[in-house]
């Protein structure tokens, strides 16, 4: 572990990064946060909270807006020198041969080139890729080409190994597979440095994941985000003992007090007391989860299937998707009143029971009926309502989401509302013209107000 006089191998201070020219809207806001040697950080939240700008921030491949960063107590004012990456996405070359894939993270480096090669062999050697020297991409499976990565990465020795979720493209066997060896290699402290000895050359790992389980399975500290814009919710140590057991009682509770955190995040629960009406005719636009109309069906159907209720991290492991996207999948299906969530539970509604029981004319009728409930879409229709010949272009539609929701992904919100109010045939878009429109029977006072 670091000294208390050591500084930290990277650290971000109070840094915030807009993704917009104007500096309004942003990726995260005010995080700060120190890796330091000798520890496993993993950073762990759901779909667009900000993990990866968070990961580039502090290794210097991203600037930030405001705050600062730091590389060893210093301003860092390029890539960090000491830091390797593994992608989620393997970042291959199809045209050079696994050793020469590898061979790519010497470049810069100022080595001889029998220890290049000493390095090279060592890290095929570490993970398993002994035989496949003279391969291609295009023959490896995709467990094997994550080794290649791993070997890329750690063949030009860091001190900081970064990870952005590099087991999500792979199956659940492979994953976990390679989830063992890494976490094998990182505690047994034996990596490769450039005599050969058996001395650490990794210090420290940083992670970005969505796996509760993997953070929990790999972390010395979980780094908890949250969403909108993308901020740090706590910072959780793991103090359980190593070797980890997935099914140890200390393991679980760990599990357990992590997805609590997450879900009163996105599944808060709602307040007794009765929150008046707001006039659809002063509705104004809120977030909506970016999933699509089939997915909130998909789970539905999940929930009926299992007596209409279930818990949500057992949802989630019958779904395809990670945990976040699930939460806002559930989420969606809640402000639609076809789902309800009583603590951890998620429970199918009577109104969600009806929509099952009809036909698609009959679920494009109810879910018209419910679009016209939430704020988002009274105003898009108020809107559409008092323009001329009930036209907007695209643009027009952007900026007033932009003004009321200066913080929000308007351009993914943007496709959601469409995608939604197209196929309850609420309103209708032309992608030739990029206008949203109100059919004639659609544009009445009374209609597009509720």
């Amino acid at each position: 572990m670091t000294t208390m006089t050591e500084a930290p191998i990277c650290e971000v201070r109070n840094v915030s990064v807009a993704y917009d020219a104007m500096g309004t809207r942003f990726a995260i806001a005010d995080v700060s946060l120190a890796v330091c040697a000798g520890e496993v950080v993993a950073i762990l939240g759901p779909s667009g909270c900000g993990k990866s700008t968070l990961l580039r921030t502090l290794v210097g491949l991203v600037k930030p807006t405001t705050g600062q960063v730091l590389a060893h107590g210093k301003p860092l004012t390029d890539v960090h020198p000491g830091m390797s990456l593994v992608f989620q996405s393997f970042a291959l070359y199809p045209w050079l041969t696994v050793r020469e894939n590898i061979a790519v993270a010497l470049d810069g480096l100022v080595i001889s080139p029998a220890e290049g090669q000493q390095r090279i062999t060592r890290c095929m050697d570490m993970v398993g890729l002994g035989g496949f020297e003279e391969a291609y991409p295009k023959e490896l499976s995709g467990g094997m080409k994550q080794r290649v990565g791993f070997a890329r990465a750690l063949t030009r020795g860091p001190e900081l190994l970064c990870m952005d979720e590099p087991f999500s493209a792979l199956d659940v066997f492979t994953a976990e597979s390679l989830r063992s060896e890494v976490y094998r290699l990182w505690t047994s402290g034996k990596q490769m440095t450039a005599d050969g000895s058996d001395q650490t050359a990794v210090k420290s790992v940083l992670m970005i994941t969505h796996n509760i389980d993997e953070a929990v399975f790999l972390a010395d500290r979980i780094v908890v985000m949250g969403t909108g814009p993308g901020h740090v919710r706590r910072i959780e140590p793991i103090h359980l003992p190593h070797p980890r057991d997935y099914s140890s009682p200390g393991f679980r509770a760990m599990v357990q007090r992590l997805h609590d955190v997450i879900v009163k995040e996105h599944l808060p629960e709602e307040p007794a007391a009765t929150v008046p009406a707001i006039p659809a005719s002063k509705a104004l636009p809120s977030p909506i989860p970016a999933v699509n109309i089939g997915q909130i069906f998909g789970l539905m159907e999940i929930l009926r299937d299992h007596d209409s209720r279930m818990d949500v991290f057992e949802l989630d492991k019958l779904t395809e998707y990670d945990f976040g996207h699930t939460l806002a999948v559930v989420k969606a299906g809640e402000m639609l009143d076809f789902l309800d969530t009583p603590k951890n539970e998620v429970v199918l509604t009577e109104l969600g029971n009806k929509l099952l029981d009809s036909d698609i004319n009959g679920r494009k009728a109810m879910l018209n009926a419910q679009l016209r409930k939430l704020g988002t879409f009274q105003f898009v229709m108020r809107i559409l309502n008092e323009a001329a010949d009930h036209h907007l272009p695209q643009e027009v539609v952007h900026e007033e989401l932009v003004m009321h929701l200066p913080t929000q992904d308007v351009e993914k919100m943007f496709k959601t509302v469409v995608a939604w109010g197209r196929f309850a045939e609420l309103f209708g878009y032309s992608t030739e013209k990029d206008q949203l429109y109100l059919d004639d029977d659609a544009a009445t006072p009374a209609q597009a107000v509720g």
